[in-house]
């Protein structure tokens, strides 16, 4: 099993930065490709970005050039920096990860809890 956190949401303005960290912990082999997902009021949950084991990442057009996907291997931790803020950016984002569990010797696919991003104008 994986346990993933989220950190770093919180309320922000128009045009500021945030960073989300996502932290896995648990009995796994290794975690692959990991990923940011988000959910704004209303709305379909939604891809924001992914990035694999190797670090080939992809971003969906509502924010490639403002949020980036980054990961730290040996911290288990995948992280968002996300720079020119719109309030449209509003939303729970949840952290995803395809991880090897040690219990079942599969790939399984995670969910993190989620963490709030508000953006005011």
């Amino acid at each position: 099993q994986v346990q993933l956190v989220e950190s770093g949401g919180g309320l922000v303005r128009t045009g500021g930065s945030l960073r989300l960290s996502c932290a896995a912990s648990g009995s796994f082999f290794r975690i692959n490709a990991m990923g940011w997902y988000r959910r704004a009021p209303g709305k379909q949950r939604e891809l924001v970005a992914t990035i694999t084991s190797g670090g080939s990442t992809k971003h969906a057009d509502s924010v490639k050039g403002r949020f980036t996907i980054s990961r730290d291997n040996a911290k288990n931790t995948v992280y968002l920096q996300m720079n020119s803020l719109k309030p449209e950016d509003t939303a729970v984002y949840s952290c995803n990860a395809m991880a090897i569990s040690i219990t079942t010797r599969v790939e399984q696919n995670y969910w993190g809890q989620g963490t709030q991003v508000t953006v005011s104008s």
